[in-house]
């Protein structure tokens, strides 16, 4: 898969479009399509962009991200204390501190991805 530039921290969405759109699994591609949707449900005003490689949201910093690669995608919740939160909800999956490993087959249910998506923004709030 061709990706943007690692560092990149400011770019369109016609980039995040065209990240998703170099994806050669499908369904793969189909996975963060639809988890792209349920982000921009749940955080409607957050900025999209690259950076780090992966989508990124930002709302009062960074907010989650996605990204697909060879055996899996991964949702990052940019958060340990939030991903530890959820942790009984996300046991089904493969986590590491602010990771989760997702296929298509086993996708992250739309409402886990709004409650954490929201959880992040209330923290992010906090600090702000």
């Amino acid at each position: 898969m061709s990706q943007p530039s690692k560092r990149t921290n400011t770019t369109s969405t016609i980039d995040v479009d065209r990240y998703i759109d170099h994806i050669a699994d499908t369904d793969k591609r189909i996975a963060l399509i639809r988890l792209r949707a349920v982000i921009r449900q749940a955080a409607p005003k957050a900025e999209e962009k690259i950076s780090y490689g992966m989508i990124a949201y930002f709302h009062d910093g960074m907010l989650v991200g996605f990204a697909a690669f060879k055996g899996h995608c991964g949702f990052y919740i940019m958060s340990p204390s939030t991903t530890k939160r959820f942790a009984a909800k996300l046991k089904a999956f493969s986590t590491a501190t602010a990771t989760v490993r997702f296929t298509p087959e086993k996708p992250i249910p739309a409402a886990l991805v709004k409650q954490i998506v929201k959880a992040r923004m209330r923290e992010n709030r906090g600090r702000a």
